[in-house]
């Protein structure tokens, strides 16, 4: 994901090589992405400039005289667990890369590198970094209900919505299950003329219709079996504060005529009342259905549609805002450490692979779907990396849900070492233009090893 190399001004680097060509030639590659750069020729100097300023993203070779890479990895991941290490190595084998990922690497990289291949691994990560500073500073702002707007959709979403709140208009929110139509309609409520206002939320699917009028008008005592006093209905406890009606579609006809009369009049008759009520209140109502499509079929009564969406917003699916998904994983992940663990700012972070998947993923059941997925990707991870097995999704076929029973170690690490061998094997022939021999020599095995590892995955070539 490319992002403006102005916002990398804020992301800090440093790398460490006992060659000076190799960390010289790093610091020349990266520094025109806008990032600050420092070099370090040593382990011993990189945990002394470690020790004395934040570093965002660390690049490390691993063969190194005196404390190497794998030392200085296994250094930052107990003492500095915020940043984002590379391990870089001229001699990588799938057994030490595999090693590297397990104990808190971000990525690894064999020599001879390519430039394009880090400069966007560095303004991914760099998008990353910035947008959970960015999450975490916004949930301290804004709390519970703050949205994540990094796609052009969403912001026009919430241009509709700063523009709409301040007013009295009723609002029909539409958007498919997941989508966040009652943190939308929330969202109206906090910029509304009466913020501090009640807002009472209603789902209409999960009242029965005989109900639904007795929960919104009230009732006096003795109108029913069980009313045993005068109960106001959510018209009157409002008190000119947010009514939001979700799923509206599932009304009865015969009760949306009586939902129509009030919004008219803005009177509610009690049921076992004889007198009507002055109601003063801002209607949000949200729907999964399209009810312009219910008009037209006889299930949904026009006049009610026209009065009840003077502004249509309409959200997209997650699938239609990709971009944000970086910056919603980010805030998912801080919002469950809170939530799951107690903890005020977590350290886990998403490998590159791990983002790579969930960008890619169909997402059926859109944030909600996300949210659940990171909250399981939590619970699962082993380390502070969560890896692409830890998401559990239907489309990564290399891992048995592990919720199912808990796996032996052995079983465990064939996993990992069959998915890491599949992905290693396929970037090494994309890189090569499918040339197994050459693809072996860069991954420093012999072509029969090459061959039998793709032979084992199923693989061709």
């Amino acid at each position: 994901m490319e992002i403006d190399t102005a916002r990398l001004n804020d992301i800090n680097i440093l790398v460490v090589d006992d060659q000076t060509d190799v960390r010289k030639g790093l610091q020349k590659l990266i520094s025109p992405l806008g990032c600050a750069v420092d070099i370090a020729a040593s382990g011993e100097e990189a945990i002394e400039l470690i020790s004395q300023q934040s570093y965002d993203i660390v690049l490390t070779d691993i063969k190194m005289t005196g404390i190497s890479g794998i030392d200085l990895l296994n250094w930052i991941t107990k003492n500095q667990s915020g940043i984002d290490v590379v391990m870089i190595s001229g001699f990588g084998t799938i057994e030490m890369a595999v090693h590297c990922l397990q104990n808190g690497a971000s990525h690894f990289i064999t020599k001879p590198f390519d430039n394009q291949e880090i400069r966007k691994y560095i303004q991914r990560t760099g998008y990353r970094i910035l947008t959970k500073r960015n999450a975490i500073e916004k949930n301290r702002r804004y709390g519970k209900y703050h949205i994540i707007a990094d796609d052009s959709k969403m912001k026009d979403v919430m241009n509709l919505v700063a523009r709409a709140a301040p007013t009295n208009v009723s609002i029909l929110i539409e958007g498919a299950s997941g989508t966040g139509k009652e943190l939308i309609a929330r969202a109206v409520h906090g910029r509304s003329l009466q913020p501090d206002g009640p807002f009472i939320a209603l789902n209409c699917a999960a009242i029965p219709n005989n109900l639904i009028e007795s929960e919104l008008f009230g009732y006096k005592k003795g109108a029913f079996t069980g009313a045993y006093s005068d109960t106001k209905g959510i018209f009157e406890q409002v008190k000119g504060g947010t009514i939001f009606l979700d799923e509206i579609s599932s009304m009865s006809m015969s009760f949306q005529s009586k939902l129509l009369r009030v919004l008219e009049e803005k009177t509610v008759r009690p049921l076992g009342s004889s007198k009507s009520v002055s109601i003063k209140f801002r209607l949000i109502c949200a729907s999964n259905k399209n009810l312009m499509k219910m008009v037209d079929s006889g299930s949904f009564r026009e006049d009610l549609l026209y009065r009840i969406q003077v502004v249509r917003i309409g959200l997209p699916s997650l699938n239609d805002r990709r971009e944000s998904i970086p910056a919603l994983c980010e805030y998912f992940i801080q919002k469950a450490s809170r939530e799951l663990f107690d903890q005020q700012d977590s350290f886990v972070k998403l490998s590159e692979s791990s983002l790579e998947a969930l960008s890619a993923h169909q997402w059926k059941g859109n944030i909600r779907e996300l949210e659940n997925t990171i909250q399981r990707a939590l619970v699962i991870c082993k380390g502070d990396v969560i890896l692409p097995l830890d998401l559990g999704l239907s489309d990564n076929d290399d891992i048995n849900e592990i919720f199912e029973g808990f796996p032996k170690y052995d079983t465990e690490k064939q996993h990992v070492l069959n998915t890491f061998q599949k992905r290693y094997v396929k970037n090494a022939l994309k890189r090569t233009n499918g040339n197994i021999t050459h693809a072996a020599e860069l991954c420093g095995i012999t072509r029969a090893a090459f061959q039998r590892i793709m032979k084992k995955n199923s693989m061709k070539n």
